[in-house]
């Protein structure tokens, strides 16, 4: 069985990873997180795009290991801002804070404060996933998921914006919403299932 690391430095998407590995995972391959994570400083993000960041992590994080590494770059694009917070949605209010709660806590009063006039509230979760391997793209996949803002947060589960995040099929925020419920239908899950099924079928 072949090992293929995920890359990141914030634990939400990490346990998602994990969700991944135990729910979509495959006999040829196992999806853990990289060895010594902790101790690599992250690379600079300076794409554009979600695909542009999300390659970019997956080359960086290839140099530490000779296996197939997976990174992602995901956020919030709201339509009423443009696509606003899109690759920034992690350091939309401020510098990236080692206290994750409080930079989720500030991102979402800004959210909310730009959002304080506007009518259209539609939104997408958008999370885009790269391979790569000892430096060279493998693969690059994106995944989404439509919904709403709220003008208040709801739900005490989840991280980031989901608990400003309507999900209309299920009537509740992403932050109602238990991990494995929240996995089956989220940006990241769309995303993570596209690149096992690249996985699957190119294993070696």
């Amino acid at each position: 069985m072949r090992t293929v690391y995920a890359c990141s430095s914030n634990a939400g998407k990490l346990r998602e990873f994990a969700l991944a590995a135990g729910g979509l995972g495959s006999a040829s391959f196992q999806l853990v997180p990289l060895p010594g994570l902790k101790e690599i400083a992250p690379p600079d993000e300076t794409g554009e795009t979600f695909e542009a960041n999300a390659a970019q992590k997956a080359v960086y994080y290839s140099g530490f290991t000779d296996e197939i590494v997976l990174a992602d770059d995901s956020g919030l694009e709201v339509d009423a801002l443009g696509g606003a917070p899109g690759v920034f949605s992690a350091r939309y209010a401020m510098p990236h804070r080692e206290d994750r709660h409080a930079q989720d806590a500030a991102n979402n009063a800004l959210l909310l404060e730009n959002m304080r006039d506007k009518a259209d509230r539609t939104a997408r979760f958008v999370c885009v996933i790269a391979l790569a391997r000892q430096g060279r793209v493998l693969q690059v996949v994106r995944g989404f998921v439509e919904g709403r803002l709220l003008k208040a947060a709801r739900g005490l589960h989840g991280f980031g914006y989901d608990p400003l995040f309507f999900y209309p099929p299920f009537e509740c925020s992403f932050a109602e919403l238990d991990g494995p419920r929240k996995f089956g239908v989220s940006h990241r899950s769309s995303a993570l299932r596209q690149a096992v099924a690249w996985l699957s079928s190119h294993a070696e």
